[in-house]
């Protein structure tokens, strides 16, 4: 471990760890594309899954089952891990005779127990040898690449390396990611072909995964949450639950989400800059020990087969797998994530949860879908009316982008594009921000003005990094309704009147704290619903006023106008039935986001995350063409979504 400059403030910073990914201090930004639209993006690559972990389980936890369907669907995998994992350097559980702390022999089994889980998630034998192979990385640096083929399908697995901790026990990649003097050796991992340490500062780490990200060239990109829930808990409570003071996650997490967020905007400067085209991928970033603190949302067929991939992981002391420092992560082995309290394996949530593409129709027939991709908002366009077919896409700038994008159309026809865009992310003591952004369509079908600020409704820069993905309706009288999630994990909101002008920001009556995803829309009566699912009980405005509650929910609910008011669908936590407020609701198994317009016509994903359907009394199921990303959207008795390769899809039983 070597410094630079002195260790001042290195206390202060551990103590805030990433969760603020600032310190009031000298500021200093880093690079990202002009945001001015226009320019060329990728398009026809293959498909190709990219995963940012801060320690080996991350993506085991957090990840699946996206990654893994994303696997079966024949979808190669990379997966990077930032820390060698050696933690205290303790293996042990009950039974086993004590042996002294060894890190690098722990960051060793670590690394085997990933084999073992990437093996038998290809289908393998957990034991199948790998090839591990050392790979030149920005700066001279070097890395250990394990690649296994098998089946036709291919996974290959990164390890960075970089300590958990410095050597006066700091937390180092929070402290990394905040001090613009800090550098860290690589830690050596016992039967690694790597025997050199490396150093990293903070832009080598940024340049190195912005390095991968050109190298791989990804069109699926999965990260952790940089913006995790403000968490209020007492010391002892965040230590035993492992998070850091304050908010809803581990430190690592947040600081490994800012650097590969950090490393995306360098991948998409770099890239436009030496006049290539905008590099097409979609991101996720997903919520980690978040999940703890809200009802669980994966039913438990899929719940089982979840777990079942970090039994292998978790590895077992009598297994004879190969490798002298150990077969696994021993406390994470058997049952373990199952009956841990912290219930971490028990939901996958998003952090920007949203539908998508957004979708509407061109006063000449044809679709327009639009998207996120390079961070950087798009347009595809159908090649016909009704042909279910989308051309390239079409640089509409705005960027960086989060990947959720909100969507209302006017009275005329006009589209309004809503999104969160990276305003700041700086690291080192510079800022780190969040704001609103609209693109207003000139003429139906047409062009766009430019971007506009929408600000945001929290007053600091940290609470203002915890707002969520923007959802928005056009009410009868012109007025648009924007919502967000507010750092208070209630509802904040802004109208656009019919004229144009945008009124203030202001908060919704609270109904309790509110996971993200909103559903709006309105009613035959043309009165504005807002639905969220909250910790008790789903929650209800109408016109902005609180209504009743409505059953509880795990995940987001979907609803259509109906006589009296709304329909609302729903699955109860850990539940894969799904449920009505109106009537009976079809038979419609499966998990995630849904979403529903009159009819109804529904869509979501099945059990096996395949896209299902349902409409005029049948449900159908999408087993064929690309493998889906998030979650579709349903159009005029079809299902429209987006691809591991980066393009549209659309699919009409």
């Amino acid at each position: 471990m070597a410094r630079r400059g002195v260790l001042a403030g290195a206390v202060a910073v551990a103590a805030a760890t990433a969760a603020g990914c600032s310190v009031p201090d000298r500021p200093r930004l880093e690079k990202s594309a002009d945001p001015a639209p226009g320019r060329p993006v990728s398009y026809g690559g293959r498909a190709l899954l990219m995963q940012f972990a801060a320690h080996p389980d991350d993506d085991l936890y957090f990840m699946n089952p996206d990654a893994q369907r994303l696997l079966d669907a024949g979808v190669p995998l990379v997966s990077v891990y930032v820390t060698a994992g050696e933690h205290t350097g303790k293996n042990w559980i009950k039974g086993m005779p004590e042996t002294p702390p060894d890190r690098a022999a722990y960051s060793s089994a670590r690394h085997q127990g990933l084999r073992q889980a990437y093996a038998e998630a290809l289908g393998a034998d957990r034991f199948t040898p790998w090839q591990k192979r050392i790979t030149g990385l920005a700066g001279g640096r070097r890395a250990e690449v394990d690649t296994l083929a098998y089946g036709g399908r291919r996974v290959e697995l990164v390890f960075l390396n970089l300590p958990m901790h410095t050597s006066r026990r700091y937390m180092a990649l929070p402290a990394l990611w905040e001090d613009r003097a800090l550098d860290v050796r690589t830690h050596l991992s016992a039967d690694s072909p790597v025997t050199r340490s490396d150093t990293y500062d903070h832009d080598g780490l940024t340049e190195v995964l912005a390095g991968l990200l050109a190298t791989y060239r990804p069109t699926v990109v999965h990260t952790l949450d940089p913006d995790p829930d403000i968490q209020h808990s007492d010391a002892a409570t965040s230590k035993r639950d492992s998070e850091q003071p304050g908010y809803s996650d581990h430190g690592d997490h947040t600081a490994v989400a800012c650097f590969t967020w950090a490393a995306l905007l360098r991948r998409v400067a770099d890239a436009t800059a030496a006049g290539e085209p905008v590099p097409a991928f979609t991101t996720t970033s997903f919520r980690g020990y978040y999940n703890r603190h809200w009802p669980k949302n994966l039913p438990p067929t899929v719940l089982a087969e979840k777990a079942a991939h970090l039994v292998p992981y978790g590895g077992d002391p009598s297994w004879e797998c190969g490798n002298p420092s150990g077969c696994g992560d021993y406390g994470v082995g058997g049952d373990r994530p199952l009956t841990n309290r912290k219930g971490w394996v028990r939901s996958t949530h998003y952090r920007w949860p949203a539908q998508g593409p957004a979708v509407a129709g061109g006063p000449d027939g044809r679709l327009d879908a639009y998207g996120v991709l390079g961070l950087r908002a798009v347009r595809w366009r159908e090649t016909a009316p009704g042909s279910g077919r989308f051309g390239a896409p079409e640089d509409l700038g705005g960027g960086p982008l989060a990947p959720a994008l909100g969507r209302a159309v006017l009275r005329d026809g006009r589209v309004l594009l809503f999104a969160v865009r990276f305003a700041a992310l700086a690291g080192r003591g510079g800022p780190n921000r969040r704001e609103l952004v609209v693109l207003e369509q000139r003429s139906p079908g047409g062009p766009f003005l430019a971007w506009r600020g929408l600000g945001n409704p929290e007053r600091s820069d940290d609470r203002g990094r915890r707002i969520g993905a923007p959802v928005a309706v056009t009410a009868p009288d012109g007025r648009v309704h924007l919502f967000v999630r507010d750092a208070d994990k209630g509802v904040a909101t802004r109208v656009r009147a019919a004229d144009g002008a945008w009124g203030p920001w202001r908060a919704l009556p609270p109904q309790g704290e509110l996971q993200d995803g909103l559903t709006a829309l309105t009613d035959a009566a043309g009165r504005v619903h807002l639905l969220a699912a909250g910790r008790d009980a789903v929650r209800h405005w109408i016109d902005g006023s609180p209504a009743a509650p409505l059953p509880l929910a795990g995940d987001p609910v979907a609803a259509v106008p109906a006589a009296d008011g709304v329909q609302v669908f729903y699955r109860r936590p850990a539940e894969s039935r799904l449920r009505t407020t109106t009537g009976t609701a079809p038979a419609f198994d499966g998990y995630g986001l849904l979403s529903a317009t009159p009819g109804p016509l529904l869509v979501g994903r099945d059990l096996h995350h395949h896209v299902q359907l349902h409409r005029d009394g049948r449900t159908h199921t999408r087993t064929k063409g690309p493998a889906p990303v998030g979650d579709p959207v349903p159009h005029e008795g079809a299902a429209i979504g987006l691809g591991a390769d980066a393009r549209p899809w659309f699919w009409r039983p």
